[in-house]
């Protein structure tokens, strides 16, 4: 699925466009940067920046910081790199637009989910709006700010010293204070290992402060990668057909964890395995019992492509929670995976935001719980809707473990692994655009789910390239591997698309095999 933003900022939309200016007459030795909505709808708006470089000299760089009230967030942006902390923004030019002379201008654009409009907007440091500083006494904008230190539950930021009369450094998480000091270097202390924090530095005196630094960001240390555990290694294994008996397809393999599919309405907001069998019913509890007995485990997957889903049917996210707290009850479950990929849950904001805060009540009821979310995805990444969720998941702080995206039916070409490489990456940056993480924080909460042998659109990935797929997924520290699915994990040369077999020439469970080497 492919979508451009116009026809998603459109489509079926009564969209009316407007031309909200948040900067005012710009002076003539500041850069400016005008705010102008050019679109509008009930549940957000398009929006593009426009910077303007009125000083005399050519300036080679631009950032543009601003904060948006709470219940607004940032989804899809072009022209510009992305930071975000909290509900604050900062832009940054891109290489090849960061370069303006005297008068020329450079625009960045995004699409925002609700109705806020920014508001503290700077640009380099100075109001947005040009003319003389907001606070004259105020020391100038501190310099250099970096990272130049982490531990498992601290980051260290330092940077130059502001001229002038100074009293001392406030350092900022969003619009929050962390830290408040007189030298040139701060502690924030009492963070969780692996996270990323994005910080921004402001120099005060008795007459005001200083506009804000760009933001940097730290990831403390005590990152693992979750292919480290048997958890990480666990393909799709579904109830109907020719469905493989579990303790030989683990005997053979050496998988122990399987995601067991699907979760689904069986009226209304209550669960049932596929739609129709209890949860608690005999044959999946046996089931259960008997890959446990086997040293392994299960993780729960809610949704998927087909049937009745709990996401529409539940009127709002802690009656999902509920739910769903009744099927971890019913199996003392570890992890859980929703699958939101059909379009009345993928492309429905409203279901999207319901489930986010489903499993944000669900990790505040159950610490320990994994949380994954699955979603499709083009070639390049997430598609808008992809987008959306995962910055939706960043602003609703719904604090989910692993993203993982399914990269087959995208037209993927002849090389599987290049398309889903080229995916994987994609994600990674969507990632670190919505939290503020690291290249390594961003893989260490990903995952991929592939489709082995023959997809529905026709691709094919062989065993060889699944196996390039996992090396490349364990060197990159992801942390999960699954595929779609152990009862097609057969060979049948030449077949066409089959629900028991992968409709390629290889030996049975071999792509079980290579997946339970992952963890």
């Amino acid at each position: 699925m492919k979508f451009s933003r116009k026809a998603v900022v459109t489509a079926g939309l009564a969209v009316a466009a407007m031309a909200l200016s948040v900067a005012v007459a710009p002076a003539a030795s500041a850069a400016t940067a005008a705010f102008v909505r050019t679109s509008s709808w009930g549940s957000g708006y398009e929006a593009r920046f426009t910077v303007t470089n009125n000083t005399s000299s050519t300036i080679t760089s631009w950032n543009v910081q601003f904060d948006l009230p709470s219940g607004t967030s940032v989804g899809s942006f072009w022209d510009a790199d992305l930071v975000r902390s909290g509900q604050h923004f900062t832009f940054t030019n891109k290489g090849w637009n960061g370069t303006l002379g005297p008068n020329a201008t450079a625009s960045f654009g995004f699409v925002a989910a609700g109705n806020g409009d920014p508001t503290s907007c700077t640009v380099n440091g100075s109001s947005c709006a040009g003319g003389p500083p907001t606070n004259p006494g105020a020391p100038p904008t501190p310099g250099n700010v970096r990272v130049t230190g982490t531990t498992a539950n601290s980051i260290t930021v330092a940077w130059n010293a502001s001229s002038g009369t100074v009293t001392g450094y406030r350092v900022y998480e969003g619009t929050t204070v962390r830290a408040t000091v007189t030298g040139t270097s701060a502690t924030i202390g009492g963070l969780a290992a692996c996270t990323s924090r994005s910080y921004t530095v402001a120099a005060y005196n008795a007459q005001g402060e200083s506009a804000r630094s760009a933001a940097v960001s730290g990831t403390t240390t005590g990152c693992t990668g979750g292919g480290s555990g048997a958890m990480g290694a666990a393909p799709y294994i579904y109830s109907w057909g020719n469905v493989p008996n579990v303790t030989t397809v683990m005997s053979a393999t050496g998988v122990k964890w399987f995601t067991k599919a699907f979760v689904l309405s069986g009226g209304g907001c209550t669960a049932a395995w596929d739609g129709n069998r209890p949860i608690n019913s005999a044959g999946d509890a046996q089931q259960i019992a008997a890959i446990r007995a086997a040293g392994g485990d299960i993780i729960p997957s809610v949704g998927g492509w087909s049937g009745n889903k709990l996401g529409p049917n539940c009127s709002s996210a802690s009656a999902l929670a509920s739910v769903l707290q009744s099927v971890i009850n019913t199996y003392s479950l570890k992890a859980i995976d929703m699958d939101v990929e059909n379009t009345d849950e993928f492309e429905s904001e409203v279901v999207q935001d319901r489930i986010l805060g489903a499993l944000k009540i669900l990790k505040q009821n159950n610490p320990n719980l994994k949380t994954i979310v699955t979603i499709p995805t083009a070639t390049t990444g997430p598609t808008y809707w992809g987008t959306r969720l995962i910055n939706q998941g960043a602003a609703l702080q719904a604090n989910v473990d692993v993203w993982t995206i399914m990269p087959f039916n995208f037209g993927g070409g002849a090389d599987m692994y290049a398309s889903t490489v080229s995916s994987s990456e994609g994600l990674k940056n969507a990632l670190k655009t919505a939290n503020g993480w690291s290249d390594a924080t961003a893989y260490a909460h990903m995952g991929i789910s592939g489709m082995n042998g023959r997809s529905d659109q026709g691709e094919i990935t062989t065993t060889a390239q699944w196996t390039s797929v996992r090396d490349w997924a364990k060197s990159h520290g992801l942390a999960r591997l699954a595929f779609w699915s152990v009862n097609r994990d057969r060979g049948c040369a030449g077949g066409p698309l089959s629900s028991d077999c992968s409709s390629i020439a290889q030996p049975d469970w071999e792509f079980t095999r290579i997946t339970a080497q992952f963890g």
